[in-house]
């Protein structure tokens, strides 16, 4: 599989790796057809993302794509962050292989899973989220 320079860039040099000591919203997902699974974690002030962590076990684009979304969404609205789209990360990383789309997708999920995390716990109610399964299906079988 060929990759971009910018994938192997976030692959070998991940930005925002680790946890946040107590964070305001927490997104958990993992597919085991694959085996790939992102945990993020963020921290909110004034309605924007001040701080984001994440823990990634996978494969190389799930490591990428979880940096960059991380990246991507720092210090923007909780709106902002909400509407960040797996093809935006796949674009930002100059392109996944289609058999790998799956790893951005992750990426979109932890985030809709952290953002509704923190609604919940803010006493709001959590937005509608969209359905990936046929993706991970498609790709994995």
């Amino acid at each position: 599989m060929q990759y971009s320079e910018t994938v192997m860039d976030h692959f070998r040099n991940p930005r925002n790796v680790g946890e946040i000591e107590n964070p305001d919203g927490v997104g958990e997902v993992g597919n085991p057809k694959c085996g790939d699974i992102m945990k993020i974690f963020i921290k909110v002030e004034d309605n924007r993302i001040k701080d984001i962590k994440f823990m990634t076990f996978g494969c190389g684009s799930a490591i990428a794509s979880s940096s960059m979304a991380s990246e991507m969404i720092k210090g923007k609205t909780i709106e902002e962050a909400w509407n960040l789209t797996n093809k935006a990360v796949a674009d930002a990383l100059e392109g996944l292989p289609p058999v790998k789309m799956h790893c951005s997708v992750l990426a979109e999920e932890a985030i809709h899973k952290a953002i509704n995390d923190y609604r919940v716990k803010q006493g709001l109610e959590p937005w509608e989220t969209k359905n990936y399964e046929d993706i991970h299906d498609h790709v994995h079988g």
